[in-house]
């Protein structure tokens, strides 16, 4: 397991306000004003109303197959996003619509076979990602981009201490010397709060609590102070007084390192709390892109306020059940014309069917994927 994907891309594993709207169905106006194409040159599903400084990170129309007994399969289809400097941007959606394949794609860990980043770019500073040779993308691995996964006890490794895991990458990248990386550990330990860190440097992952385990991680992602880093579901299987000691720790750290972060959940709390932009993915494709107060004030895609309208409440007595969105995710690889979530919609109108929606500027700095984007906010 020397020198896998966990030690290369020093793993990292990342919560709830609400809104509800009416689910009556809404008269059919067709494409509004405001529903503009972006300007000439400008690709579909950019963040819109980001800083005027050049973003960190630019995803451009990036579609991930994979190949099955049955057909092709379209995990990520055609998926736009920016991440500025310093900033906390949210990949959100429900299991199996494609964001942890779009995280494993920017670090090109993405299994082949039977997966293929088949087009699209990456850009790191400007520099693609994609057109990098595999010794380059290796020294861009837990160097200038980290990522923490989803279980720590599978990401890592069994054999080694957790001491050696966190110096493996700052002797790969930095060219420290064993001592050097050891005293580094050591310091990285204290920093995320593991208790004893001059001796918790020599034990195994087997020996700490899950609490434990992610804070290494952690440790191992930020030991290169990456630029970027990839937080794919980081509390995921911890109980909610360590979740929130996890997201704490990240934005404490990001505010030390001024790095970037792209948050992948489903948790819509923690994108309340930690990002300032959202961007909301479905059956592979980007279906709104947004600010974070905006969203949860007013969304302008089915799907995000089906999201919002199935977190509960504290305080809420009326009695009333939590919406549920009804229907299941279509096949991949068979998908229905027209909109990909149309079956699920009870919003829908025929052109729903026939038609699928592009990602277009309904709003000053919000995109969406919905022909009916400024009513479904109304």
């Amino acid at each position: 397991m020397r020198g896998g994907g966990a030690h290369e891309a020093a793993a990292i594993p990342a919560a709830r306000p609400t809104r509800s709207h009416a689910a009556a169905k809404l008269p059919d106006r067709g494409v509004t004003p405001a529903m503009k194409a972006p300007k000439r040159g400008a690709a579909q599903g950019s963040i819109a109303a980001m800083p005027e400084q050049a973003p960190l990170l630019r995803v451009r129309e990036l579609v991930t197959t994979f190949r099955t007994d049955t057909g092709a399969l379209r995990a990520v289809d055609g998926v736009s996003f920016e991440v500025p400097r310093a900033t906390t941007v949210a990949l959100v959606g429900e299991s199996g619509c494609g964001k942890s394949v779009t995280a494993l794609s920017i670090l090109r860990l993405v299994a082949s076979p039977p997966g293929h980043i088949a087009s699209g770019s990456i850009e790191l500073e400007g520099r693609d990602l994609l057109k990098l040779s595999e010794r380059e993308i290796r020294d861009v691995r837990g160097n200038a981009v980290s990522m923490i996964f989803q279980e720590p006890m599978t990401s890592l490794n069994p054999v080694y201490t957790v001491g050696w895991q966190i110096a493996e990458p700052l002797r790969l990248h930095q060219g420290k010397s064993r001592r050097e990386a050891r005293a580094r550990a050591v310091e990285l330990l204290k920093l995320v709060g593991i208790p004893e860190a001059e001796t918790s440097v020599d034990v195994y992952p087997h020996q700490l609590s899950g609490g434990q385990r992610q804070r290494v991680m952690i440790a191992m992602a930020l030991a290169c102070e990456p630029k970027l880093l990839l937080a794919d579901e980081p509390t995921t299987a911890l109980d909610v007084t360590i979740q929130a000691q996890i997201l704490e720790l990240l934005r404490d750290l990001q505010q030390r390192l001024s790095m970037s972060i792209l948050l992948i959940t489903h948790d819509l709390g923690v994108v309340a709390e930690n990002a300032t932009h959202v961007v909301v993915m479905y059956a592979g494709r980007v279906v709104e892109s947004s600010p974070v107060r905006e969203i949860f004030a007013r969304p302008m895609h089915p799907y995000t306020r089906g999201l919002l309208e199935s977190i509960p409440r504290p305080g809420r007595d009326d009695g009333r059940r939590l919406r549920t969105i009804e229907g299941l995710v279509p096949d991949l690889r068979k998908l229905p014309p027209g909109c990909r979530f149309a079956d699920r919609c009870a919003l829908r109108i025929e052109k729903c069917t026939q038609q699928e929606p592009p990602l277009l500027e309904v709003a000053p700095g919000r995109l969406s994927a919905c022909w009916r984007a400024n009513e479904v906010s109304s």
